[in-house]
Parts: C-alpha cells; sequence; structure tokens
C-alpha cells in the first residue's frame, strides 16, 4: 500500500470516529480553526437518576461529567464551547453538570440556542462568557416535582433548600442579584398555568442573566478572545 492511499485510509477513519462521536454523544472536537475547541452540546431533557423515555431527547449526565474531565485534562484541547436548547431536566444533574463547568481552569464559552429553560438557566451561566441567539428564550420558574410529595412543613423546607442552591448558583455566576432573580421566579403575572417569567433573548442580558447577543461566528470569536487571553 502506497503512502497517499495510508493517508487516504487514515482520513476516513478519523471522519468515522469523529461522526460516531457526534452520534453517540453529540460533542466534537474541531481542529481546524485558530485553536481546537471542543463542542458539548446540552439538548432535550437533562436525565438523571431516572431513565426518561426513549421517545425522548436527552441529556445523560452520566455522558456529561467524564466529557468535561477529559476536556479539562487535555492537553490538545484549547477551549470549550456549550449549545444548549435544554427544557431542564432533573435539578441534582443538571446543577452538578453546571458545577464541573463553572469549576473549570479551561475558557469556556456557552450559547442559548432555541431554549435554556429552567436548571438549564444554571448550565447557561457557569460557563465564563455567556451568550445568547436573539430567538431563544430562558424559563426561570421554582423548582417543582412530579409524584407523590408529603404536605409537611419538612418538605417545603427541602424545596426551599434546593432552590436557594440554584439561586446562589445563578448570581455567582451571573450579573443578576438574588432579588431580582427571585423576583423573576416568582412572577405571577406573566404565564397563564405557571409561576415564573420567559425572558427573551435581548431580556436575559438587560437582566444581567447572560453576558451578550451572539451568533456562531460572534461566540467562537468570543471563546478564541478567552483562550488568547488565557
Amino acid at each position: 500500500m502506497n503512502s497517499n492511499s495510508k493517508e487516504n485510509n487514515s482520513k476516513a477513519t478519523e471522519r468515522s470516529e469523529v461522526l460516531d462521536e457526534i452520534k453517540e454523544t453529540g460533542s466534537v472536537s474541531a481542529s481546524d480553526g485558530k485553536h481546537k475547541i471542543h463542542c458539548l452540546t446540552i439538548i432535550g431533557e437533562i436525565e438523571g437518576h431516572s431513565v426518561l423515555p426513549e421517545q425522548n431527547k436527552t441529556t445523560k449526565y452520566e455522558h456529561m461529567i467524564p466529557q468535561l474531565v477529559a476536556v479539562e485534562e487535555s492537553r490538545d484541547i484549547d477551549g470549550l464551547l456549550i449549545i444548549l436548547n435544554t427544557v431542564g431536566g432533573d435539578v441534582e444533574a443538571g446543577l452538578a453538570i453546571a458545577e464541573l463547568i463553572s469549576g473549570m481552569k479551561k475558557p469556556t464559552v456557552s450559547f442559548v440556542l432555541g431554549g435554556g429553560h429552567s436548571i438549564g438557566v444554571p448550565l447557561a451561566v457557569s460557563a465564563k462568557r455567556s451568550y445568547i441567539a436573539p430567538s431563544a428564550t430562558m424559563t426561570i420558574h421554582p423548582v417543582r416535582t412530579t409524584g407523590l410529595v408529603i404536605g409537611v412543613p419538612q418538605m417545603m423546607n427541602h424545596f426551599a433548600r434546593m432552590q436557594a442552591r440554584i439561586t446562589d448558583f445563578v448570581v455567582r455566576n451571573s450579573s443578576i442579584t438574588a432579588e431580582r432573580f427571585t423576583e423573576l421566579m416568582m412572577n405571577t403575572g406573566e404565564m397563564v398555568t405557571d409561576v415564573g417569567s420567559v425572558l427573551s433573548g435581548e431580556k436575559a442580558v438587560s437582566e444581567g442573566l447572560i453576558d451578550s447577543i451572539g451568533t456562531l461566528s460572534t461566540v467562537i470569536d468570543g471563546l478564541y478572545r478567552l483562550i488568547d487571553e488565557s
């Protein structure tokens, strides 16, 4: 086999591996630009300790955690791009992923595309720089649960403590105040069947929740700037 054939086979194998990575984990490492970056997608519903139905689009936290550790430890990857289009999901799983992202030394940028609802809000603000598409929205509402709930003060205190953890994380990783975040979360005049607020892209930026309005090109440029600065 000549050198050209070996090179073509190597490229074909590499392309196949990239496609498999996208298919299995929704992530890919791009090395043809100014810097080598890793793109990670958080889509659908965040799956935690309970397995969701097969027809649901999900992001599994047991897939996300090792990927984040691998990106942080990789000498080849310069920065991480997180693209979000999520309805929310398991609170503890989502908050765990957000804590990992916020604790990374590598430059990280998040991009809300479509929606970053519920526990997607802490995930969106967890990166060092956050962007949102002009047409995207973010829903802020109190912690909710399904199934049996025991109507005792201890259960209410549990929900309150969980909500306080989320509020504290969002405030620490964005420019919004705890008072304003709580006000938006407890708003009763906007959603017909729920408590909370739906923020457009521009509103999320003006409230201090997200840093900037962006497109894919401006988001990647922003990540490149963070890499250069680091």
